[in-house]
């Protein structure tokens, strides 16, 4: 990855699991992600202890407590009082501000949820880590949730019983100081999935720990039991091998299954997805659902990952299709890295113990793109079980069948390590069992509805913006309107008709999959563009190249991401295909292009405006380049990009004389000199602070090296 970084023009790193990382973990990533930042891990440390008192000083804000004010300006004080923030934070512009306004308690209430925004924003990571959770971006469609109970038949029962029992006493042998509850953990979870899957292998599972008791016998250390014992051991093995083999092959659950995926053949959305924990459960679902002529294949942690692509999409095709899947099977790892959201139905055969994993399964078809206004959450469900307790008096109670819970990550995380404390307590009887789970979810629930109301009382009293309205207006203000589909499409057509000549059209199509037709000449004239940009190793140079190369006259091309997604062998040009730098390139000009446009807008009053854009280059480790709007009035280069979308040319001709050029040069240089002068006092905060952490650790070192010449006499 580090590798790749340092190779590539831009990085970004993305994750859809919940940062859980140690601060060295963390550093590792960010210091891939930003060399130039974060350099060592002490660096590292020093920028990231300011960062519990801001947190702190945010949930201040929160907490809406008559003494709040009191209680942030400490707060930002103790962050202040860190080594980084006595070098940085402290001359913030923007923590001036806020503490100024904290102290002076001039915050009105409906500023105090812009005042959270501004306070986590001064976290020194900031401007590295950007985190969404799943409740800002909405509900993309309803869950519903079904309950299909299916009850052990007596022979299950006692199999499941008398296998549970062998198992515990042989591990109680073996290991007579340890945790037998853990070491039952998975046995017991196996068992409750799938007895008919587990069957084949109970003689391998039960033997193998009564060949370690010999092993620990020939090692004559004195704890193995008596020949009788194991006789006794032996015969119970051999009891319960033969329940599993003369096991009545009806299974009612998978009955039950059966007649879901019949009843979801019916519909025009036939496609579902099966979940378990336990490779033996997937093979026997595996082999009875071929067995009846279901369309079904499996993806485990052992499927290689150009198998689980073709597999999702034969799972996408229509269903009249030869080759179409209606099911799949997956495991707890092969659900990951893949998207269904054209699926709208999953079963779960058994349930995780960990909340987050019933999610990440859930949010394979709950997720943007989903086509459906619901989607159906079938589990299975066997009473009798310690599943059965944890998923009716815990999971089902707090509500994450229903609902994303992503934002309660903390409170998820302690529930999972109470549900496995309570399910591994062999002390407690059934009724005990049921009791703490009860307890266990009434008290995570009260915890969880008391964040969600609290974040639902600030919208209410401060009138904030909806988080997916807020959300969708923020990838708007970041998206580029010179980088959309039609800017580049208009500024490749440009380019093609300047360069190849003759007034046609080289680009065809109305849709977003279109046809780039070039003859012979004309690709000629590419090429020798193509020839003036440096050269890259990249595919769609190298794939460009070979087609201005070759003989075919027309190639098939889009602009569009989307389209670009639905046929990987089209060719996309992005903003970083050749064709569009070479675009670039041929119109690049020196001399200062002047326009009159006309646009209607509400953002400034109407009148007759100058501006100028201009290019800021930034150069160092991290090079970069921006445009900048100036403009005499500021509320007009606040909003020129917008107001240049909807532009139009103007019946005047363009014109700026000598003196709006020169108070446009003079706004310029102003604002320019002010964003150097304030570039160069960070520098220069960052270097002594740089230089004094250095003088810190180094005399830390010498003081370790001298105390260690003390003891040796040296």
């Amino acid at each position: 990855v580090r590798f790749l970084c340092d190779h590539a023009e831009a990085a970004v790193f993305l994750t859809a699991t919940p940062i859980q990382l140690g601060s060295h973990d963390l550093f590792v990533l960010l210091n891939t992600l930003r060399p130039d930042l974060i350099r060592d891990q002490e660096t590292f440390g020093h920028m990231a202890a300011p960062n519990p008192f801001i947190n702190q000083a945010a949930y201040e804000v929160r907490s809406q407590t008559a003494e709040w004010p009191v209680r942030v300006s400490g707060a930002l004080d103790d962050a202040a009082a860190t080594a980084w923030g006595q070098a940085v934070l402290r001359h913030d512009p923007e923590f001036i501000r806020v503490k100024s306004e904290v102290v002076a308690e001039s915050v009105p209430p409906d500023g105090r949820v812009q005042l959270i925004t501004d306070i986590e924003d001064l976290h020194t990571f900031s401007r590295i880590i950007n985190r969404t959770r799943r409740r800002d971006i909405g509900a993309f469609t309803v869950r519903k949730p079904e309950t299909v109970v299916v009850d052990f038949t007596p022979d299950q029962k006692d199999l499941h019983d008398d296998l549970l029992r062998v198992q515990a006493v042989i591990l109680s042998m073996i290991h007579p100081d340890a945790n037998i509850e853990f070491l039952m953990t998975t046995i017991r979870r196996q068992a409750a999935s799938c007895l008919y899957g587990l069957a084949p292998s109970m003689d391998e599972i039960l033997n193998r720990h009564v060949g370690e008791l010999i092993e620990e016998e020939d090692d004559d250390s004195g704890r193995i039991p008596g020949g009788d014992i194991m006789d006794t051991i032996r015969s119970q093995i051999r009891v319960v091998v033969e329940k599993a083999r003369s096991l009545d092959p009806l299974d009612p659950k998978f009955d039950r299954l059966r007649s879901i995926i019949r009843d979801k053949q019916s519909l025009p959305n036939n496609k579902m997805m099966l979940f378990s924990s336990f490779r033996h459960t997937l093979r026997y679902l595996y082999e009875r659902l071929a067995a009846d002529g279901i369309r079904v294949a499996m993806i485990h942690g052992g499927t290689p990952d150009e198998e689980r692509v073709e597999l999702r999409r034969r799972f996408e095709l229509p269903r009249d299709d030869s080759v179409s899947l209606d099911l799949l099977l997956f495991s707890e790892v092969g659900c990951e890295g893949l998207d269904y959201q054209f699926c709208d139905c999953i079963v779960n055969y058994d349930l995780p113990w960990n909340p987050m994993r019933v999610e990440q399964r859930i949010g394979r078809i709950d997720r943007n793109g989903q086509k459906s206004e619901s989607v159906a959450i079938v589990n299975l469900i066997t009473p009798g079980t310690v599943d059965a307790d944890i998923y009716e008096r815990c999971l089902a109670r707090i509500g994450v069948f229903e609902s994303a819970i992503g934002g309660s990550e903390e409170i998820l995380g302690e529930i999972t390590k109470e549900i496995r404390s309570i399910a591994e307590n062999f002390r407690l009887s059934d009724a005990e069992r049921q009791a703490k789970l009860q307890q266990l979810a009434d008290n995570k629930i009260r915890l969880i509805q008391e964040q969600d109301q609290l974040e639902q009382k600030q919208m209410e009293l401060f009138g904030i913006r909806l988080p997916d309205d807020q959300m969708r207006t923020e990838i708007e203000d970041a998206a580029s309107f010179w980088l959309t589909p039609a800017s580049l499409h208009r500024l490749v057509a440009r380019y093609l008709q300047e360069t190849c000549g003759g007034g046609q059209d080289f680009i065809l199509g109305e849709k977003p999959l279109k046809t780039l037709r070039l003859a012979q000449d004309g690709r000629n004239m590419l090429l020798r563009d193509l020839g003036q940009l440096q050269r890259q190793s990249t595919t769609f140079h190298r794939q460009w190249e070979s087609w201005l190369r070759g003989g075919e006259q027309r190639l098939r091309i889009t602009f569009d991401t989307a389209c670009a997604a639905q046929h990987p062998d089209v060719t996309f040009v992005m903003p970083l295909h050749p064709l569009v730098k070479q675009a670039a390139a041929a119109l690049d000009v020196q001399q200062p292009i002047m326009t009159a446009l006309k646009a209607r807008s509400n953002r400034v009053p109407a009148g007759r405006y100058e501006f100028a854009i201009y290019q800021w280059q930034f150069r160092g480790i991290r090079e970069d380049l921006v445009l900048m709007p100036i403009a005499q009035s500021e509320s007009v280069a606040q909003h020129v990009g917008r107001l240049l979308e909807d532009a139009v040319d103007a019946d005047a001709p363009a014109h700026v004389d000598a003196d709006e050029r020169n108070a446009l040069d003079a706004e310029h240089y102003r604002r320019w000199s002010d964003a150097r002068s304030d570039h160069r006092r960070r520098t220069r905060e960052l270097a002594r602070f740089r230089r004094e952490s250095l003088s810190t650790s180094h005399r830390a070192r010498m003081a370790l090296l001298n105390e260690q010449l003390r003891q040796t006499g040296d």
